[in-house]
């Protein structure tokens, strides 16, 4: 169930987030079995919220990724241009019945429009656009604003969508000083 404050997050959040969110806080690289366990543990959230995507053109703002009420989160910026997308991760579940329901992002004052693609819940209101990708108890939700990230992008996000490796959980945590990759 999606709480009143995860519902302003998404788009007020992403400008909050690329300036930095607490990540620097980070021991180091994760590293072997426990990578997962250990970045979740810097973030502050349950592993099992942690998830990552990729898409050709965007990269993750590594000081944007770690925990808000709960959620794990992390903006991907456009390489060129203003374009931004936000991954966010909490509990719950979307079906046909609920996702009309659930508010996205900051327009939940408007009527929210869902079209399920796939796995996926294409959702629109107002100026903002999402993917929302029910996995196991949990929704992935890629949001952006409409004018600025295409639904062609946000859908490749979520196609995208997956556990992150080792090497992956690396490269989101923050370098220690004088530490190599």
């Amino acid at each position: 169930m999606m709480r009143p404050e995860r519902a302003l997050l998404p788009l007020l959040l992403v400008p909050v987030l690329l300036t930095g969110c607490g990540a620097d806080e980070s021991g180091g690289a994760a590293s072997g079995g426990a990578g997962l366990d250990a970045a979740a543990r810097v973030w502050g959230v349950a592993p099992e919220l942690v998830y990552v995507t990729e898409v050709s053109g965007y990269t993750v703002f590594q000081e944007s990724v770690g925990e808000y009420d709960d959620e794990f989160v992390a903006a991907y910026r456009s390489e060129k241009g203003a374009g931004k997308f936000g991954l966010f991760v909490g509990r719950g579940t979307m079906t046909a019945e609920s996702c009309p329901e659930q508010p996205l992002g900051e327009v939940s004052d408007q009527q929210v429009t869902c079209v399920h693609d796939g796995d996926a819940w294409y959702r629109t209101a107002g100026d903002s656009h999402e993917y929302a990708v029910p996995d196991g108890g949990v929704v992935i939700h890629l949001i952006a604003d409409a004018d600025k990230v295409d639904r062609a992008i946000l859908r490749k996000a979520a196609e995208a969508v997956h556990r992150p490796d080792d090497a992956e959980l690396a490269a989101l945590l923050p370098a220690t000083d004088g530490a190599g990759t």
